[in-house]
């Protein structure tokens, strides 16, 4: 709930002090809008001092804001809406989103093996009636895992599994979803730390895996639920198959309980950043890609074929021997499909000009008309508008160097070289 001595002092007394700041919140959260929302709070009582409290404690942020509940996408929407317009591609209030998870509807073969060492597809869903984890109760907590894990101890077959709370975890099977790398671990980034969704932990926090260790559930991280399928090589279509009907099955049995996820048409699946809104399906591969790496127009050709590359542990991390850790560059306004398949159609296309490489040939004829580099070794990119949005008019302004928002799905916040606290593989 707000501080009620807040309204005892003047609007301008309180507005946070953004000198150095980069941030979207930054740029849009002017004093007069603050003067507008300091004072409104959602039904649960969230505010606009906690929804920035992010982006207010670290000036490196890119976005800055996070939800914590449903309503803040409505409540706050004179400061949430231009930043996800910003951040999502020109994403406007007028637009909607698309859903489709049809594994079927994918093209092309199998990315080869010989680059592709693992592919992996996550997404995150949030339990309606619930606060999200910036906010959330203790009790509220409980209860999401309480229900998450009962729907997901009540599945079936291949997705027969076994749940683990991290509060009674013990230490043998701590170290196995430590070897496993599926152990998610106490909150220390600042991502998490300003936002406060590391309160508590670990209680009401655990993890379910499937017996055959290729579908994994996060419970209470960052979302009331993360929802990941993966396996080693190129079979990306296999990968978004065992994806497509575990979250049906997963959802299925959440609504046998009598609740749903959170979700609209406009924004599509309702997640706590506001980057990870629309699918929150984040589409990766492993891949070997050293003479691309060596090539100074790498970011922009990634950028171009609306994709963004890691390091070989994820975001903060630099790549070994390499690997990069390349994903789908979109989330909102194009469908489950569609960015699957960007990055089907995207890494072959880098596969193809790593083989080109390796046998000393020019790529200049590969590289997507968005990607060039100056003569003076500074790459600039002009990202060509994502295919899959044709409801979305916007355009993508030439840039100089690649922004936050092209090289972390989430806000940046961490030095590069330092690895992320969580599973390093997902």
């Amino acid at each position: 709930m707000p501080n009620l001595y807040q309204r005892n002092y003047p609007v301008e007394d309180d507005y946070p002090d953004f000198t150095g700041h980069r941030s979207l919140l930054s740029k849009y959260l002017t004093c007069e809008m603050y003067g507008r929302l300091r004072d409104v709070t959602t039904s649960t009582g969230y505010t606009i001092d906690r929804a920035i409290q992010n982006g207010t404690d670290n000036s490196d942020f890119h976005v800055g804001i996070l939800a914590g509940d449903e309503e803040c996408y409505q409540v706050f929407a004179e400061l949430f809406d231009p930043v996800i317009e910003e951040y999502h591609n020109g994403f406007k209030t007028t637009d909607n989103h698309l859903t489709d998870l049809d594994p079927s509807k994918l093209t092309g073969d199998e990315l080869d093996a010989n680059y592709v060492i693992s592919s992996r597809i996550r997404t995150g869903r949030n339990i309606r009636g619930f606060s999200l984890s910036p906010h959330v109760t203790r009790a509220e907590r409980r209860e999401v895992e309480r229900l998450a894990s009962d729907a997901l101890e009540s599945l079936g077959g291949d997705f027969s599994g076994r749940y683990y709370s991290l509060l009674t975890l013990g230490k043998e099977d701590q170290q196995q979803l430590i070897d496993d790398h599926f152990l998610f671990e106490k909150p220390v980034s600042r991502h998490f730390t300003s936002g406060g969704m590391g309160r508590d932990f670990p209680d009401g926090r655990g993890i379910w895996h499937n017996d055959d260790k290729n579908f994994l559930v996060w419970i209470n991280e960052e979302d009331h639920t993360r929802i990941i399928s993966m396996q080693q090589g190129g079979d990306m279509k296999a990968v978004f198959e065992r994806f497509c009907r575990g979250l049906s099955e997963v959802e299925t049995n959440i609504k046998n309980k009598g609740k749903e996820f959170m979700w609209n048409e406009h924004l599509g699946f309702v997640l706590t950043c506001p980057t990870n809104l629309g699918t929150g399906v984040r589409c990766s591969v492993h891949a070997r890609m050293p003479k691309m790496a060596a090539d100074p127009r790498f970011d922009a050709i990634c950028q171009a074929l609306r994709l963004q590359k890691r390091g070989t542990s994820g975001e903060f991390t630099e790549s070994i021997g390499g690997v990069y850790d390349i994903s789908n560059l979109d989330r909102l306004g194009s469908s489950e499909v569609q960015q699957v398949q960007c990055v089907i159609d995207g890494v072959a296309m880098l596969i193809k000009m790593e083989k080109a490489l390796e046998a000393g040939e020019s790529i200049d004829d590969m590289v997507p008309g968005g990607a060039k580099t100056e003569t003076n070794n500074n790459t600039t990119a002009e990202a060509a508008p994502s295919p899959q949005r044709a409801n979305v008019k916007n355009e993508v302004a030439t840039v100089a160097a690649p922004t936050a928002n092209q090289e972390s799905t989430k806000v940046k916040e961490e030095p590069k070289n330092k690895k992320s606290s969580t599973c390093t593989l997902l």
